[in-house]
């Protein structure tokens, strides 16, 4: 089995555009990312899901700097774009991240796809994310290429072929859905980047830890937090963006 960990990436985000290549410590966000997914033990590959615009050859810059593979496809059907990435890299376990979260710890992501594994007779979906312990930030789903080829043939609404996992996660009674949970509920942390001052945030965070540590964990990010308690306070007010909006 192949489990191949698919990250889907694009500059025209609506309300921070260019967030993934946005710098700190003169690096882009995604390559913070591809650095700490490159050390996620159970994946076989790591494969940027982009689109076809041409504002997005940066990114495919970055992939061929990094040598990472790359798939381009639909911008606002991401499910299709999946789905084609899944297929060219022959996939049978597919674990989708997004790249709006530059701090995910390798260690949850390797979390998910052993539970994942472990029990993929029982189960069709696996995730931290269904009911939130984990900080927003460290969201980890883990499924099947089957699940992941029906969903692409079936889905009609717009949500569901913009976010990809909906037709799965919200038909469980057609799809074994079950979830991983952190030991305590921390879930009140916001750590990806959509707006400025998500930026500001992940930034302080990022120039804390990177330069003493570059291996930093979820728990080395809670330890600092306490350190600096005003600092969640730079993004509370964001909400997070709904399905369809």
């Amino acid at each position: 089995m192949k489990t191949v960990i698919i990250v889907q990436a694009r500059m025209t985000s609506t309300r921070l555009p260019g967030k993934v290549l946005k710098k700190v410590l003169d690096k882009p966000l995604l390559e913070y990312q591809i650095e700490r997914l490159k050390r996620v033990n159970l994946a076989d590959e790591i494969v940027i899901a982009t689109t076809i615009n041409s504002t997005d050859l940066p990114i495919i810059e970055l992939c061929n700097r990094l040598s990472v593979p790359y798939f381009r496809g639909s911008e606002n059907d991401v499910l299709a774009r999946y789905h084609g990435a899944a297929k060219e890299h022959h996939a049978d376990v597919v674990v989708r991240i997004t790249s709006d979260c530059p701090l995910i710890d390798p260690q949850v992501i390797d979390k998910v796809i052993q539970f994942y594994l472990d029990y993929r007779y029982k189960y069709d979906y696996v995730s931290n994310c269904l009911e939130r312990s984990y900080p927003r930030g460290m969201d980890t789903e883990v499924f099947s290429f089957l699940a992941l080829h029906q969903a692409f043939l079936e889905a009609t609404e717009q949500p569901e072929r913009e976010h990809v996992t909906p037709f799965i996660n919200m038909q469980p009674e057609r799809y074994r859905l079950t979830q991983v949970v952190y030991s305590e509920n921390q879930s009140l942390h916001r750590w990806t980047v959509d707006t400025a001052d998500d930026f500001e945030l992940i930034k302080r965070i990022i120039e804390a830890l990177y330069p003493k540590f570059p291996n930093f964990t979820l728990e080395d990010c809670l330890d600092l937090l306490k350190q600096y308690p005003d600092w969640p306070i730079i993004n509370a007010h964001v909400e997070q963006k709904k399905y369809g909006k």
